[in-house]
């Protein structure tokens, strides 16, 4: 496992991240920390999310014999630690019956303890050494905040797909009964003018059902159904759908001629699109404009929606992706987070942002196949 290799773990919102992860993360850091003389110990003091809890990880220097149960007892009590000095500088601590020089580099005070890496060296660091110890604090640090922050993500969606299955059995249960009723009048109004009506009925729940079926299914990853698919041509199908409402407002929609292939769930992707497009229409003033632009590069492809509404306020930014918070009268604001979890469930990422002159913007990365 390499750093930027977790880095981007993480940053993508990669299924199989867990509590081995974060360790190991730590323990190469630790590693590299110990390789740089005169530093002969590495200490770090971190909060596992998984696990919700503080962890520590311990490393020694080559041919550095190792501490008795003592000294480690006497280094965990942190009765050394007099004072906790800011984030990411480096500090000198005297440690009792040691001649070696500790340093302390606080990383962030969690959960009313301190996170930290604690370094004992032979002889003092120089400042480059010292400067190296900061910025692996600031690593480490941005590891642990997106950690985290996928930690939260995997509570609200877990909450999400509980709350998608209990409610989707009682629609499936209502649906039913109502579709038994249709069908039944159907039968009982045969020659009668309100038949057609009782039909429309009848295929109306059949639709219904299947767009049940497709949201419960965004809650199960494994149900991905991979094809490859034309990027421009959903993005159109959405638009179109759209239309209408559009044609209303009098919106001009932009969209680029260029296009590529992707390897996705075209229903659930088609979705995510609906659900941003729909936002974006329903924000947008009259006579305003949509933006729709992508960059494509090697291996993934950038995606950015953007309309000319009001924008988003900073709790906005902050719960845009929460169930059950929605700006939209009458909206139930599960859209965007299950647009998110569509994403996550494609090794994607996505993120809203405010405009510079007016409007949000909505941005996603899907990967693209690789060729040849």
């Amino acid at each position: 496992m390499t750093l930027g290799f977790s880095l981007q773990k993480l940053e993508n919102g990669s299924n199989c991240l867990s509590s081995s992860d974060i360790q190991s993360f730590c323990q190469l850091e630790s590693e590299q920390l110990t390789s740089q003389y005169p530093i002969f110990f590495a200490r770090i003091v971190y909060h596992d999310c998984f696990l919700k809890t503080h962890q520590e990880v311990i490393n020694y220097g080559q041919d550095q014999a190792t501490f008795s149960k003592k000294t480690l007892a006497y280094l965990r009590s942190e009765a050394w630690l007099t004072d906790f000095p800011p984030a990411f500088t480096l500090h000198k601590f005297r440690l009792k019956d040691f001649s070696s020089i500790s340093y302390i580099c606080p990383i962030a005070y969690r959960n009313q303890k301190p996170e930290y890496i604690q370094i004992i060296t032979h002889e003092p660091l120089s400042s480059s050494l010292q400067l190296y110890v900061k910025r692996s604090a600031m690593l480490l640090s941005k590891y642990v905040d997106i950690s985290l922050d996928y930690g939260r993500q995997k509570t609200e969606i877990q909450l999400l797909e509980d709350i998608l299955h209990r409610v989707g059995h009682q629609l499936r249960n209502s649906l039913g009964l109502i579709g038994l009723y249709a069908h039944n009048l159907c039968l009982g109004l045969e020659d009668s003018p309100w038949q057609e009506q009782a039909t429309i009925i009848g295929e109306s729940i059949q639709d219904l059902d299947t767009n049940l079926n497709e949201l419960l299914d965004c809650g199960q990853s494994a149900k991905l159904r991979m094809t490859l698919q034309d990027l421009r041509s959903l993005v159109v199908e959405s638009i179109t759908n759209l239309q209408p409402l559009i044609n209303q407002k009098k919106l001009k929609i932009s969209i680029p001629d260029t296009s590529t292939i992707l390897r996705l769930d075209r229903l659930q992707i088609k979705q995510v699109f609906d659900n941003i497009l729909s936002n974006a229409v329903h924000f947008s003033p009259n006579l305003g404009t949509i933006t729709c632009s992508w960059q494509i590069f090697q291996d993934e492809v950038l995606i950015k929606i953007a309309d000319q509404g009001l924008g988003l306020s900073q709790e906005d930014l902050q719960k845009v992706f929460t169930p059950f918070y929605s700006r939209r009268r009458g909206g139930t604001g599960l859209g965007l987070t299950i647009a998110k979890k569509i994403i996550l469930d494609h090794q994607g990422s996505i993120w809203a942002q405010v405009l510079s002159e007016s409007g949000a913007q909505f941005s996603m990365i899907l990967p693209r196949p690789r060729t040849g």
